[in-house]
Parts: C-alpha cells; sequence; structure tokens
C-alpha cells in the first residue's frame, strides 16, 4: 500500500499541479488545478484514477484558477486552503484579469483545513501544516510513510515563496519553514509548487533565504 504522484505543469507560470491517489482503491485527488483541465484531465484518465477531490495549499490564481470550474463540472468537494486566503479566493476574478488568466471562478472550499488536520484519499493520509508567509492561509500537505511533502509556495530548492503580496510576511514564512518543515527532517522529499523537487536536508544546506537551523 503506497500514496503515488504524478507532477503536472500547468498554466503559463508552470505551476506544480500534482495528482496523488492510493494504489490500492486508484482513489485520486488533484493538488493545486490552476488551470489547463484538458490536460489533467488526460493524464487522469490515462492513468486510471477516480478522481475524489480537490485539495488546495493557497489561493493564488496559478494555483487556484480552475478550482470552481473542475469542482462544478465533476461535483467534487474542495479540501483546503486554511480560512485565512478566504480573500484571495474572493479576488480569484481580479487576479485573473491582473495575470491573463482565463476568467477564473471565485468557491468556496468544502471544508477549511487547520494545523492538524488530516486529508484522506483511498487508504492514505496526509497531514496538514499550517504554513503562513506566502500568504496567510497556506497550507502543506505531509504523508508520512512516504517521507513527502507538497508545499505549494513555502519553499523552493535554492528560494522560498515571494512575501509581497497581500497579508505575505518575510519573517512569517521563515518562521513556518523553520519550525514546521526543518523538524520533519534531512530525508524529507518535497515537490514545490514551481521548479525542480528537493529535500528539506538540501536546502538546510543551501537554500540562502532559509539554511541552517537558525
Amino acid at each position: 500500500m503506497a500514496l503515488k504522484y504524478e507532477i503536472v505543469p500547468v498554466t503559463p507560470f508552470e505551476q506544480n499541479c500534482s495528482l496523488v491517489w492510493c494504489d490500492v482503491t486508484m482513489s485520486a485527488a488533484v493538488v493545486d488545478p490552476g488551470g489547463d483541465l484538458p490536460k489533467i484531465q488526460a493524464r487522469i484518465d490515462a492513468l486510471g484514477l477516480k478522481l475524489d477531490k480537490i485539495i488546495l495549499t493557497h489561493a493564488h490564481i496559478d494555483h487556484a484558477g480552475a478550482v470552481g470550474e473542475l469542482s462544478t463540472s465533476q461535483n467534487l468537494p474542495i479540501e483546503g486552503p486554511h480560512k485565512e486566503d478566504q480573500f484571495w479566493i474572493d479576488m480569484l476574478p481580479q487576479q485573473s484579469q491582473m495575470f491573463g488568466f482565463a476568467p477564473a471562478q471565485s468557491f468556496t472550499p468544502n471544508r477549511w483545513l487547520e494545523q492538524g488536520d488530516t486529508v484522506e484519499i483511498g487508504q492514505e493520509i496526509l497531514e496538514v501544516l499550517h504554513c503562513p508567509g506566502h500568504t496567510p492561509g497556506h497550507v502543506v500537505f505531509y504523508h508520512r510513510p512516504s517521507e513527502l511533502l507538497f508545499v505549494g509556495d513555502v519553499l523552493f530548492q535554492g528560494s522560498i515563496g515571494r512575501t509581497d503580496f497581500p497579508k505575505g510576511d518575510y519573517d512569517t514564512l521563515c518562521k513556518s519553514i523553520r519550525g514546521k518543515l526543518w523538524p520533519l527532517g534531512d530525508q524529507i522529499s518535497f515537490v514545490p509548487g514551481h521548479g525542480p523537487m528537493s529535500t528539506i536536508g538540501q536546502e538546510i544546506k543551501t537554500n540562502p533565504f532559509v539554511g541552517g537551523y537558525g
């Protein structure tokens, strides 16, 4: 029994949307469907997955732009992010205009997520970590048995999320990374919202923004 995943880059921002599924039940969730729904659906079909839900790290347009359309068209529940990102969801139509995306629907998640919550995907469990700073309601999904994180725009290989958007905060983001992610262990791999995967240990050693344990 294991959690499987596949990264599907979407939108002009090359955002790492992920399909995550239980290999026993083939029940799946899509993490951060920011756009390009036909591309996402093609991979769901090719892999033979049963899409059960949408899970969301945060509500910036490149991560959440297609959530409303996908939820409505397939009657899928939305889990996440934390309720502090409500204002970003409300602003999705404006975000789509600002960044030149297709018109995006705002939506109401079926379930807001908090620190310590869990998300079920078939027989697999993702733990929820609230990691504000890039946005105030940003969450991270942790699959403990696989030592795998889906971190959205909290942390990247060699970088961290931007904090110059409304309600972003650099010190809060660094505290989230050092306080919530570093203690999970050097061996933990993570899928970032953009760019290549990395490990916690690699970032502690080399990340110029949050490297070290300080």
